[in-house]
């Protein structure tokens, strides 16, 4: 057993607990977005439905499926969503949004582009076009009453290549965008014909004097209107000229997206044309057209440089809108996306005469870089993108939700100034690449279809359902501060503070370039990035790739690179808290040679000075390692000298590995958690756990280094399904603060081929409620409440233990040992009883 001492620095806390108690993940919305008032304020998220489910039984799961347009039936207890590389459209059960259900598909004779209900009957817009200069559509009406039986009552050609499909509100007319797009590849003479001998070759396309993926490229598209009056066998289309109205390619409009007000007005996007227009649907005319017009952006990210860097301007850039939505009947909000020469990154409310009420600016821009999901992959080419828009009333407040393609996120506006103004309300994660933005307002539901699906890069298309039923916003749980923000991602791992318990620091791992270290406060809700430290050898910046982060007694941080066996080496990095990179340590060489990919992934220190020990977690197994255990190397720096041990790891799952990504100090006698994961996400992620190991368990078990004895602390499984989201792969970071809270980060890999969303996860003080078959050594106060310690060997009390006048402690074990210091103020509560206690750990 070990000899019990007095605690000697900020970290002496034995933790031998065998669960950690959770703490709520409601959080208020990060200071850039404006709180909402009164109960059931803000929307929380209560399903995600991933779309293989709906795979008919002997489809492969790994089937490349996607959600992408999605609208409700049957009073909102049904969704129906285009599914385009099945050539189907999907149905799922929301009659418990909660726990959504599959419910069948229909299959189609080409490519659905979208989808709309009305009554009965599902409206889709099916493409069949043999080319680009040869395209083919119509529209499907499907009955859809009982869609286990559902089946084609009409079908409508619509001579063209159908795009985006609206209903009016009244139900008499539909309304479908025929796009007849653009190939990206041709060469266009400007005339509306093509070189087809450059076809493919921007140099000869550029030498022919064309213009390579211009406009305009023939046959122009038009507004298709279906009078839906009577039985759908009887329904016609009818065409809508739009040519001759925008000045960019007047002979080519290719409208985009439609959306009808209860005046049977419909807005239409001409985006490439960077035009609207406003159709009388009665009469089956032109009311109005005008130019969506260009921004002027300042402090935006703009150059894709492994950097999210807020220094750049853009000056004229055309908004070439995307979605379109209704904003009260009155106004035009339009989603800004840009497809040829512009995008303005931003959204903008219109007059149904062309007069600009609002532009968002840089909001998008600033409101994604600041919950950290900012593409800075895409920083070059349009940003955000937000693509998607659609516009209901909750009760007495007007929403507009404008989704971030490519930030995986939809804004939640609320419409002020009798719908004049926006301002935000809220984020909402999704799933990559969201497009269909569904309210349902007669549920208080809102859906975001998001249509990336690749099972072999772990993307799947995601439905997700959220509520408007919570007092606060769930996300973010970490944002940053400034204007513009401090742009952050790939957060890889965390450090707290030895003298401030609302401190805590981060890196992010080479997904960014170069390195940085960011200083969080923990005081605001959701806590805070507030400073972002680049660090540098000399004069010069470094790249590395961090994945763990300690601070240092004599101040400063230890830090570790993972090293790649074909490039660079696995490094462990002193820093100097300004920054300054003070040595870069490398492995031994009969070390180093058996590295693999996957390596350090995790620092811990103990001690200072001359007794100073730094231990490192090597991720995976090494190409010496036996199968399933992976190296924790021991380094001295007062020696310069290396040990290594060894650590058993949990069977892997099968199709994925297992590895550690996290050690932290729990007790300067020698106590860490290691944080131990698969690499699976969503319902296949199995492995997400914190174990405690502590030197004094080694043994020798004939291998090369003694192994440590593992004891369960936390399965995080259920704190990462807490918000009903997509469970994440990379539990990256933890830290335990001076008053013993515990918090984990989580790496969103920089949303490139990823959801995005980082967890910053709150798991609250230790509770060593648990039987524990090792001694206990409590330091941490029991300030309120009853604490209840358990231990069949025994517990020490450390003399930094307090007991407050409210609150009372409850130790059961063999053997209990108090230390000087120990104390319990006027009325509080101590019971100690030194008997037998029986019970088995939970391992």
């Amino acid at each position: 057993m070990r000899t019990a001492k007095a605690p000697t620095d900020w970290l002496s806390r034995r933790l031998i607990s065998l669960s950690l108690v959770a703490l709520p993940l409601v959080l208020p919305p990060t200071q850039a977005l404006a709180q909402s008032d009164g109960l059931s304020s803000a929307f929380e998220r209560i399903a995600t439905f991933p779309i293989y489910r709906n795979l008919a039984p002997g489809e492969d799961p790994s089937s490349e499926t996607a959600a992408e347009i999605i609208a409700s039936a049957q009073g909102g207890t049904l969704l129906v969503y285009s599914d385009s590389p099945m050539e189907r459209i999907g149905f799922i059960d929301i009659q418990n949004p909660s726990m959504p259900q599959p419910a069948g598909f229909f299959p189609l004779d080409g490519e659905p582009t979208s989808v709309a209900v009305l009554g009965d009957y599902a409206l889709v817009g099916v493409n069949t076009s043999a080319s680009y200069t040869e395209p083919s559509g119509y529209l499907a009406v499907i009955d859809i009453a009982d869609t286990s039986a559902a089946r084609e009552v009409a079908r409508i050609d619509l001579g063209g290549q159908p795009d985006s499909v609206a209903i009016s509100p009244d139900g008499r007319y539909a309304a479908i965008a025929i796009e007849n797009e653009r190939d990206e590849d041709a060469c266009a003479r400007g005339d509306g014909t093509l070189i087809n001998e450059a076809h493919g070759d921007e140099d000869r396309c550029d030498d022919e004097g064309g213009e390579f993926g211009g406009l305009p490229q023939l046959p122009a598209g038009y507004l298709s209107l279906v009078d839906l009056a009577g039985d759908p066998t009887s329904w016609q289309a009818d065409r809508i000229d739009l040519t001759g109205l925008a000045a960019v390619a007047p002979i080519d409009p290719e409208p985009e997206y439609v959306a009808i007000n209860s005046q049977n007005q419909a807005a239409v996007s001409l985006q490439e044309n960077n035009h609207l227009v406003v159709v009388d649907l009665l009469s089956a005319t032109v009311a109005s057209h005008f130019s969506a017009g260009t921004v002027n952006l300042t402090n935006v990210d703009t150059v894709e440089n492994d950097l999210i860097d807020p220094i750049y301007s853009l000056n004229s850039i055309p908004r070439e809108p995307d979605a379109v939505a209704w904003v009260a009947d009155t106004y035009i909000a339009t989603a800004n996306e840009g497809d040829w020469n512009g995008g303005s990154r931003g959204y903008s409310l219109f007059t149904a005469d062309g007069t600009l009420v609002m532009d968002a600016g840089e909001r998008v821009e600033y409101a994604t870089t600041r919950v950290g999901q900012y593409p800075e992959f895409r920083a070059e080419n349009k940003g955000a993108e937000p693509e998607g828009v659609a516009a209901a009333s909750y009760g007495n407040d007007e929403y507009l939700f404008v989704g971030a393609e490519r930030a995986n996120l939809v804004l939640v506006e609320k419409v002020i100034e009798e719908g004049r103004n926006t301002e935000t309300s809220q984020l909402l994660p999704t799933g990559v690449a969201p497009e269909g933005l569904l309210p349902i307002p007669s549920r208080n539901l809102f859906v975001i279809a998001a249509e990336a699906d690749a099972a072999d890069d772990n993307i799947r298309s995601l439905i997700s359902l959220y509520q408007l039923s919570a007092e606060a916003p769930e996300y973010p749980q970490l944002a940053s501060t400034g204007e513009p923000p401090i742009g952050w991602g790939a957060l890889s791992a965390l450090a707290a503070d030895r003298n401030d318990a609302s401190r805590l620091y981060s890196v992010h791992d080479n997904f960014y370039a170069p390195s940085h270290l960011y200083s969080i406060d923990l005081s605001e809700t959701p806590a805070q990035i507030t400073q972002i430290q680049e660090l540098r050898l000399g004069d010069e910046t470094r790249d590395y790739d961090l994945e763990g982060l300690a601070t240092r007694a004599e101040g400063g941080f230890w830090a570790v690179s993972e090293g790649n066996a074909n490039t660079t080496g696995n490094l462990l990095i002193p820093i100097a808290a300004d920054g300054t990179i003070l040595d870069e340590i490398s492995l031994p060489t009969e070390i180093a040679d058996e590295a693999v990919r996957f390596g350090f992934e995790g620092v811990a220190v103990i001690g200072a000075g001359a007794t100073e020990q730094v231990f490192v977690a090597f991720q995976r197994e090494w190409a010496d390692d036996p199968e399933g255990y992976v190296k924790i190397g021991r380094y001295l720096p007062s020696s310069q000298t290396w040990d290594f041990y060894y650590y058993p790891l949990d069977p892997a799952p099968e199709g994925a590995w297992v590895g550690l990504s996290e050690i932290v100090t729990l007790d300067e006698l020698g106590v860490f958690a290691v944080v131990e994961r698969d690499n699976q996400l969503g319902p296949d992620a199995s492995v997400k756990r914190i174990y405690q190991i502590a030197l004094d368990t080694l043994q020798d078990q004939g291998l090369a280094y003694p192994v440590f004895r593992k004891t369960l602390m936390r399965d995080l499984l259920p704190d990462l399904q807490a918000s009903n989201g997509w469970v994440p792969d990379k539990v990256e970071g933890m830290a335990v603060t001076i008053d013993g809270q515990v918090y984990l980060v989580t790496d969103n890999d920089g949303i490139d081929d990823a959801l995005g969303e980082t967890y910053f996860l709150r798991l609250g003080l230790p509770d060593a409620s648990g039987c524990n078959d090792a001694e206990t050594r409590l330091t941490w106060p029991v300030a309120s409440g009853t604490q209840t310690n358990r231990s069949e060997v025994g517990i020490s009390v450390a003399g930094t233990v307090s007991v407050a006048s409210a609150a009372a402690l409850e130790l059961f074990a063999p053997r209990i040992h108090f230390l000087p210091g120990f104390s319990v103020a006027d009325g509080g509560q101590l019971l100690a009883t030194a008997s037998t206690v029986n019970c088995t750990a939970d391992l």
